[in-house]
């Protein structure tokens, strides 16, 4: 069946990194443009980051730009989000999701939490 698994998050002080990780498998993913979501508590779900299925195109949120990037290992069913200078405003369960229309797949969510 479909699984997509995050890993790699937790508790980082201002101004530290964390990269997270999704593996998927249960489809093919090389096919699939794969996004990373987040929800902080009270506010809604929002797009951070986008890649294609090729890896050759990246689009992210404004609030993220130039401190997170992501990429894929198409070898490895893996897609990487990588955080830097993180803020305080980036804590949020962070969701991996895998969209090839019709079809939309969600990982069950990571937390990551940015406090000193």
């Amino acid at each position: 069946q479909v699984q997509l698994v995050e890993s790699g998050g937790g508790l980082v002080q201002p101004g530290g990194s964390l990269r997270l990780s999704c593996a998927a498998s249960g489809f093919t993913f090389r096919l699939y443009t794969m996004n990373w979501h987040r929800q902080a508590p009270g506010k809604e779900r929002e797009l951070v980051a986008r890649i294609n299925s090729a890896g050759g195109s990246t689009n992210f949120a404004d609030s993220v730009k130039g401190r997170f990037t992501i990429s894929r290992d198409n070898a490895k069913n893996t897609v990487y989000l990588q955080m830097n200078s993180l803020k305080p405003e980036d804590t949020a369960v962070y969701y991996c999701n895998a969209a090839r229309s019709p079809f939309d797949y969600w990982g069950q969510g990571i937390q990551v939490t940015v406090s000193s």
